[in-house]
């Protein structure tokens, strides 16, 4: 389905989204810099190649000035996955760990055999996911090392960016939605653990 909203405020919409997504990776990469946060390495590493390839899925399925934020979003990923590593962060990496960045990188092959940027989604997806498992089980056992605020602007950067894509469709839609439920679900997961570990930050 093509987008309703004109190019002009689409436009708009993406430079909002591309804000959003350094207005929360600035605080949260000094936060890694200073280590009051700990990221684990491996969901960033999963996080990074899933973001950039979806990035180039999402241009092949028409998505338009829209898919910028996704691109901006998957090199600063990369970055962070880079400097959480220089920084020791969280690096305990189990075969799970692994088998969830096969997956991503297994999407490739899925896509230039079905010749459809779709089926590279639909596996770019399960792969950011179950990508995820390794910061919410820390977030788990350790609720005060992620900021939650930063998980709620990257869900509001998700709805921005599918705003301003130029084609809705399951291939433009689907990674950045899925994104954003997994961003709640971690947000009160957090919320809940700290309420009743009684922390009240």
């Amino acid at each position: 389905m093509t987008s309703f909203i004109s190019i002009e405020l689409r436009s708009l919409i993406t430079g909002i989204a591309i804000f959003l997504t350094f207005y929360a990776y600035i605080p949260y990469i000094k936060g890694i810099w200073t280590g009051t946060i700990r990221p684990h390495v491996f969901s960033w590493i999963i996080w990074g190649a899933t973001t950039f390839i979806v990035f180039f899925a999402q241009i092949a399925g028409n998505g338009g000035v829209g898919s910028l934020p996704i691109g901006v979003s998957g090199i600063i990923t990369i970055l962070v996955a880079y400097i959480a590593y220089r920084k020791r962060g969280d690096i305990e990496i189990t075969k799970f760990d692994w088998f969830f960045f096969g997956l991503a990188v297994s999407s490739l092959p899925f896509w230039f055999y079905f010749s459809d940027p779709l089926a590279a989604v639909i596996v770019l997806s399960i792969a950011d996911i179950l990508g995820f498992i390794p910061t919410f089980r820390k977030g788990y056992f350790l609720p005060n090392s992620e900021p939650v605020g930063f998980y709620l602007i990257f869900l509001f950067r998700n709805f921005l960016a599918m705003a301003g894509l130029a084609e809705w469709n399951t291939t433009t839609l689907l990674f950045p939605g899925s994104a954003g439920i997994a961003c709640v679900v971690f947000v009160v997961m957090v919320k809940i653990r700290k309420i009743r570990l009684g922390i009240l930050s």
